[in-house]
């Protein structure tokens, strides 16, 4: 009896083995989603694309309310223009009203000098023919060095307001020119951030939230699958594996499909499994076999959604 039954095994073995291989597997599509958030929270101004539409790269997808980011950009922005003025008036140094102003001081008292001198030689004449004492011509010469002293003293400050701020205090208004900027680019981030474009195109799988809703931070808003996120999986036993090298041709076939999709081998499995029960049928039930996926080509990914049953033909 124990014979006949390995017999008997032995012939369904050798029946299945018999069997031709027709070269056609059946597989399914699978979808690497995008989850498309923003990086700040806010409230849902006005949601721009609707489940199932197909939208391209940079499409706007959604905005959040931004009256306080755009404040504060402006904000920004004026404190960039402010520390760069500062310092751009450290650089030529003072004003050339201010400047005007020393020159002009600085002409009254080289006149003053030279009537003083003047009078001074005037006085040492006097003396000397003792039209005047020697106390009248002391101070005479005094006068003559006082406005002397105030002609050097105008020169240095002319030359003072026309020279332009020590290196160190136009290297410290540098460093906060820097940083009023790197503050700017920090609040016009956040103002970006409030309104969400998308970084490449695609369907729209789902939208999680409605206009007028509190977004928080990070939480996904939009739900897309990019054409190129779209792959489809099938299970080949390993007979068949060299014909499913990694950037082997293969050809998909859909009910719905107007013409074969072609896509390309895009991973191998290495390890072997039993037959998953979304293609299950008596045929092929306990074998093991191999995971393949395949990445379709754009237009065709574009015909293809998650989940839907198709059929794998090899080379």
């Amino acid at each position: 009896m124990t014979s006949r039954v390995l017999t008997i095994a032995a012939m369904v073995v050798c029946s299945a083995c018999a069997k031709p291989d027709t070269g056609t597997y059946q597989g399914y599509v699978e979808g690497e989603f995008v989850h498309v958030a923003s990086g700040v929270g806010g409230r849902l101004e006005r949601l721009l694309v609707a489940r199932g539409q197909v939208v391209e790269t940079n499409a706007p997808l959604f905005d959040l309310e931004a009256k306080q980011e755009a404040a504060a950009v402006r904000q920004a922005d004026e404190a960039v223009k402010a520390a760069n003025a500062q310092l751009a008036d450290l650089r030529t140094g003072k004003r050339s009203v201010e400047v005007d102003v020393a020159r002009a001081q600085l002409e009254q008292a080289s006149a003053a000098e030279k009537r003083s001198a003047s009078q001074l030689a005037i006085d040492t004449a006097q003396l000397e023919a003792g039209g005047i004492s020697r106390m009248q011509l002391e101070a005479s010469r005094t006068k003559h060095e006082v406005d002397a002293a105030r002609v050097r003293e105008l020169k240095g400050q002319l030359e003072v307001a026309e020279l332009s701020a020590r290196p160190d205090q136009i290297r410290v208004q540098t460093s906060q020119v820097e940083e009023a900027r790197a503050a700017a680019e920090q609040t016009r981030w956040r103002l970006d951030q409030k309104h969400v474009l998308a970084a490449q195109g695609g369907l729209v799988v789902d939208t999680l939230f409605r206009e007028g809703e509190w977004v928080p931070s990070g939480a996904p808003v939009v739900r897309m699958l990019p054409p190129a996120n779209v792959k489809v999986r099938l299970f080949v036993p390993e007979g068949a594996l060299s014909a499913f090298a990694v950037g082997r041709p293969i050809s998909i076939r859909c009910d719905g499909c107007a013409a074969p999709i072609a896509a390309t081998v895009s991973y191998v499995s290495t390890q072997p499994e039993f037959t998953p029960p979304i293609i299950y049928s008596n045929e092929n039930r306990a074998k093991l076999v191999f995971m393949i996926e395949a990445r379709p080509a754009a237009e065709g990914a574009r015909a293809l959604r998650p989940g839907q049953p198709v059929e794998v033909t090899r080379p």
